[in-house]
């Protein structure tokens, strides 16, 4: 497990080894075991596929597919479900934007309550750096920060434990897990805290139990003091559902393709009748982002820069001024987040069919997504000659 996090191997070689590795326990182990943490240094409950998922040094399509031949439909569909939840996150994010920007702000005003009340600071550095006292929170704290990745159901734990027993702002707990967190995705974390919290489905929150957790860590921790009777937040704020935007038309003849970190598979990418004629690399990180996340995000862009430099058979690096040649920018599509907000105004851009069969069923709750995940797999190989799909999802 710890070769596997190291952030100097998040690469698509590295992503396809542990793949292979992974795959035979996506079936029926995953789905009986995923929520047991049983700690670093173990064999792992998980697939732990995400920090390539993250960056689509793999791509989720490719994932299922390995999953499914393994295992078929019935034993693999758990595993299959947790795929979706992270394409279900990033159409919700696409169709609600404003949820992101409202976190940003929380971050600020946070930030700013850390700065002026002296209580909540100590509250607040005592629990990023495992001083609570409340058994399992801190070895989660100095996990995250240690080695960049944290078991989902102890993410849970931790979220909640953050919000209802400590009090703490959920946006800071958001944030102190973007910045440390290998598999940090802008859009799973915020809506996975709000879920915690009480506000992605409003009024169902996810309470953290003694009990639960002595259960899932193999009596490894058993914590006492927790809020275990909740109220779960409220928000004024309002996220109307929005349009799912349209990808851009794209140029003929040559481009420069412009990468960045939410897509790293520049091989795969639909450009039409464009030409790539360089290729640039945009980072774009998290912001205040740990050592280990940077390092991570520059190995993985500087491999997928090779790729693409190989595939395409041309120049390729970072994207500093004049970089494209003054040829138009073609680039992949930037879920809400840091590369979103990064990317040049003037730049075409192409999204993914996977994209396009599964972010139009997430507008709303997961359900939506769920219900049309047998029809999504049905589709997604059917297209016209043209590049139209048969059937939307």
């Amino acid at each position: 497990m710890a070769h596997m996090l190291d952030p100097a191997v998040l690469t698509r070689t590295a992503a396809l080894e542990h793949l292979a590795l992974a795959i035979p326990r996506a079936g029926r182990a995953y789905a009986e075991g995923r929520n047991t943490d049983r700690g670093p240094g173990t064999a792992p409950s998980t697939t732990a596929l995400s920090p390539y998922l993250r960056r689509r040094l793999l791509l989720e399509e490719e994932v299922i597919d390995a999953a499914l031949a393994a295992h078929g439909s019935q034993e693999a569909g758990k595993f299959v479900e947790e795929v979706f939840w992270r394409s279900y996150f990033k159409g919700y994010l696409e169709t609600h934007p404003s949820v992101w920007t409202d976190y940003l702000r929380l971050v600020t005003e946070g930030r700013n309550g850390l700065a002026t009340q002296s209580g909540l600071r100590r509250v607040f550095e005592d629990a990023v750096a495992g001083r609570t006292g409340i058994d399992g929170f801190d070895d989660w704290a100095r996990e995250v920060v240690e080695t960049g990745w944290l078991h989902n159901h102890a993410r849970m734990w931790f979220a909640s434990i953050w919000i209802f027993t400590l009090r703490l702002p959920w946006a800071l707990g958001a944030d102190f897990f973007l910045r440390h967190l290998l598999d940090g995705d802008p859009a799973s974390n915020t809506l996975s805290w709000r879920w915690v919290a009480g506000l992605h489905t409003r009024g169902k929150h996810y309470v953290a139990r003694a009990e639960n957790i002595r259960r899932f860590t193999d009596g490894r921790f058993s914590p006492s003091g927790l809020d275990e009777h909740p109220t779960p937040l409220d928000e004024a704020t309002s996220h109307p559902t929005i349009l799912l935007p349209s990808p851009d038309p794209l140029p003929n003849g040559e481009v420069a393709l412009l990468l960045h970190l939410d897509d790293l598979h520049a091989e795969s990418l639909p450009l039409g009748d464009a030409r790539v004629a360089r290729v640039g690399g945009l980072l774009a990180l998290a912001s205040g982002a740990a050592e280990p996340v940077r390092r991570a995000d520059e190995v993985a862009m500087n491999d997928a820069l090779a790729r693409a430099a190989a595939h395409f058979g041309c120049p390729a690096g970072p994207a500093a001024d004049g970089w494209n040649d003054g040829l138009p920018v073609v680039t992949a599509w930037a879920p809400v987040g840091p590369s979103a907000e990064a990317l040049p105004n003037a730049c075409a851009r192409t999204r993914r069919r996977w994209d396009d069969l599964v972010w139009p069923h997430a507008t709303r709750g997961y359900f939506q997504v769920r219900k049309a995940i047998p029809s999504i797999l049905a589709c997604r190989e059917a297209w016209r000659p043209n590049g139209e799909p048969l059937c939307s999802g």
